[in-house]
């Protein structure tokens, strides 16, 4: 199938391609050209529309239920996939092509995963980290998360996880800010616990993701080689230093303390509620730390990334919550696509329009480098050349 017409955005030049024709066969873009095609070939006229490529979003839970105190550790696999599933379909339709699962009850990511290649559901690509791994009173306690204690235990839970088909394997480094009384500046593991999930990851070529409240603890994390950092609630700027000089991601999921009335409107209680507005200054200049330190900056959510957030898809909510804070335009836009792919080590594969990369785009009607706000309208979906909407 061509696609004629097009302005291709390319976000790691900050350019636009214009007036091109790209060939998809088999769901991966082959050919870009400034001829027109053959008349005889079958194609897609894009009428002069900016090509961008498919949303990464690179912290999402499909399976989370809220209230969090309504979770149950006992549910059904399939009830687990069914929620699943739901949210993974309006993440499709909202534009998120790729996800990267960062906890899921029932390990609904890997599952729905194979459900979606085996062409029995619609969602977007999925790199999993099946369950999280939380030290049994940690932050994931409560979520069905593997529970472990130790270098041995939370090497062999990440070995499970792995086993299982997971792409990375998640950590809580902190508390975090769901539960009454927590907070996100208690450290909640050992070196020794830490260095057991990487090595887990280092001997099946992957990675850690933490999740991560505050310095000293992320200092400790990156110094047992925790490659990808989410939240950073509490940041000073010898770490966010540290972090960039190591190469390290982050994720700064703005949205958990910048979304007050779709807390509410999910039925939040209230001691989350308050707690996330706590954090809300104090979050984002820790993220205006991480942008002036050059950080690698990925977009994640927390929530749902379909999910509606004061009228926008959770996921665009965050990337204008992240040009808010001072990112550029361009490595905002690039925190949904380059960026995001090169954590995910997929930097040949996804993120850009060009050939032997998946076939999966958005299309807008503005060039987004002039104008990001035309992101709010994104007048269609494509995932491996087929139209999704």
């Amino acid at each position: 199938m061509w696609f004629s017409n097009s302005n291709i955005v390319d976000i790691s030049s900050g350019d636009v391609l214009r007036n091109r024709h790209f060939e998809v066969v088999g769901g991966i873009i082959t050919k870009i050209q400034l001829d027109a095609p053959d008349p005889s070939e079958m194609r897609t006229d894009l009428a002069g529309q900016y090509v961008m490529p498919g949303i990464i979003s690179c912290h999402t839970h499909l399976s989370v239920v809220f209230p969090f105190s309504e979770t149950d550790e006992n549910e059904s696999p399939a009830l687990t996939a069914y929620r699943s599933a739901q949210r993974a379909q309006a993440a499709l339709q909202a534009g998120i092509t790729t996800i990267r699962s960062v906890h899921e009850q029932n390990q609904a990511d890997l599952l729905l995963r194979r459900a979606i290649q085996r062409g029995w559901s619609k969602g977007p690509r999925i790199f999993g980290a099946g369950r999280a791994i939380s030290t049994p009173q940690g932050h994931g306690a409560g979520a069905d998360c593997a529970y472990a204690e130790g270098f041995e235990g939370f090497y062999q839970a990440a070995l499970g996880e792995l086993k299982a088909g997971a792409d990375h394997i998640k950590i809580f480094i902190t508390g975090g800010l769901a539960h009454a009384g927590e907070s996100p500046d208690t450290p909640e593991m050992t070196d020794e616990e830490i260095a057991g999930a990487v090595q887990a990851a280092h001997e099946h070529g992957t990675y850690v993701v933490a999740h991560s409240g505050e310095s000293s603890a992320i200092m400790q994390a990156l110094s047992q080689g925790v490659r990808s950092f989410e939240h950073i609630y509490s940041l000073d700027d010898s770490t966010a230093a540290a972090l960039a000089s190591k190469g390290a991601y982050v994720t700064p999921t703005l949205c958990v303390t910048r979304s007050e009335s779709w807390m509410r409107k999910n039925h939040f209680e209230e001691h989350s509620i308050q707690n996330a507005l706590r954090a809300s200054e104090k979050h984002l200049e820790s993220v205006q730390r991480a942008i002036r330190a050059n950080i690698p900056m990925v977009n994640g959510t927390d929530y749902p990334p379909g999910d509606m957030v004061d009228e926008l898809p959770a996921a665009l909510h965050e990337m204008y919550l992240m040009q808010g804070a001072g990112l550029s335009v361009q490595k905002t836009l690039a925190s949904i696509s380059t960026t995001a792919a090169a954590l995910l080590n997929q930097a040949d594969s996804l993120g850009q329009i060009a050939p032997n990369y998946y076939g999966d785009f958005i299309t807008v009607r503005e060039n987004p480098f002039k104008d990001i706000d035309t992101l709010r309208e994104i007048t269609s979906v494509f995932q491996g050349g087929a139209k999704v909407r």
